[in-house]
């Protein structure tokens, strides 16, 4: 496969690190930490096992360019080296159905570096595909590193000490995405806070903004029913032209009680979240595509001074 040019869509980087945050999630959570350990400290080493995350990369070859456009989790076991084939074949049958142009290209995986164990779940899939791509993505947060924590290896045979062995080489790639990756990539992006707080910190400032304003208008038609009662009892003269316009007011809205305003309003309420929702994404596609853009400039400078060689 040397001499290939490879294409990473960031649906596949998104899909490996919701992979591994899962995974990771799950290692941590309170029911394993509590009691569950051994006096050697077993669990703390299946755990370190257990944390990295393995699946498959999909995508289409045309000629010399492979473009690598989503992935799915596999099920295997580091222990015995062994894959759950039937888990894959279901796995590869269902993608087929919605994506006939798309084939197993590798797999992927996570960690700083490749491991010699790789090498047999790469040598797993090669009755699939003949040279299967290796992903590799770092989880662990370096805010030195400009690049992606991303790797993509091939695999070579060599001859070493006269025994012919695959080894994993780099393989140098370009970011390429679709207009529906940039509106998933720029939701993920607007959540991560600019100003060094959290996702949550943001919702709550949110949620308080709109009790703010249910606040207010709460407070409003507090005063206006107060006003209608002194009017009602007559300490107040009575304004028709006040009364016809509350009486419109009162008449633009439904019944609250009837199920029809209820199915009507979660109605309303569903449209409105989603119209939000799009709104955002919208927001966010130029700021992104802007930034895809920038990136992969600085990589083709970066790429016609360092040549190939640099990333093998």
């Amino acid at each position: 496969m040397a001499g290939l040019t490879f294409k990473l869509h960031p649906l596949v980087i998104v899909n490996i690190s919701d992979h591994y945050t899962r995974v990771k999630s799950q290692m941590n959570s309170p029911a394993l930490l509590s009691g569950n350990t051994d006096s050697n400290g077993g669990d703390a080493s299946q755990q370190s096992v257990a944390s990295r995350v393995y699946g498959c990369v999909i995508g289409m070859q045309r000629g010399r360019t492979v473009e690598i456009f989503n992935s799915f989790e596999l099920l295997y076991d580091p222990s015995t080296h062994s894959l759950d084939r039937p888990f894959l074949e279901k796995k590869q049958e269902l993608y087929k159905k919605v994506f006939p142009h798309f084939y197993i290209l590798g797999w992927y995986s996570t960690g700083s570096d490749a491991q010699e164990s790789d090498m047999h779940i790469h040598k797993a899939l090669m009755d699939i595909n003949e040279s299967p791509v290796y992903v590799l993505l770092n989880p662990s947060i370096n805010h030195t590193q400009k690049d992606l924590p991303v790797t993509i290896y091939e695999s070579e045979l060599h001859v070493i000490d006269g025994i012919p062995q695959l080894i994993f080489v780099c393989s140098s790639y370009t970011i390429e995405t679709v207009e529906a990756e940039r509106i998933s990539v720029d939701h993920v992006a607007h959540l991560k806070p600019s100003d060094g707080g959290s996702a949550a910190t943001q919702l709550a400032a949110h949620l308080t903004g709109i009790h703010s304003a249910i606040k207010m208008l709460n407070s409003r038609i507090r005063v206006l029913h107060q006003y209608l009662l002194a009017m009602q009892k007559g300490d107040i003269p009575c304004e028709n032209s006040l009364l016809r316009q509350v009486s419109s007011l009162l008449r633009r809205l439904p019944a609250i009680e009837s199920e029809k305003f209820q199915d009507d309003f979660l109605m309303e309420y569903n449209d409105t979240l989603l119209i939000t929702y799009l709104a955002m994404f919208t927001n966010c596609s130029s700021t992104m595509n802007e930034l895809v853009d920038k990136f992969n400039t600085a990589y083709d400078r970066h790429s016609r001074r360092g040549g190939r060689t640099a990333f093998i």
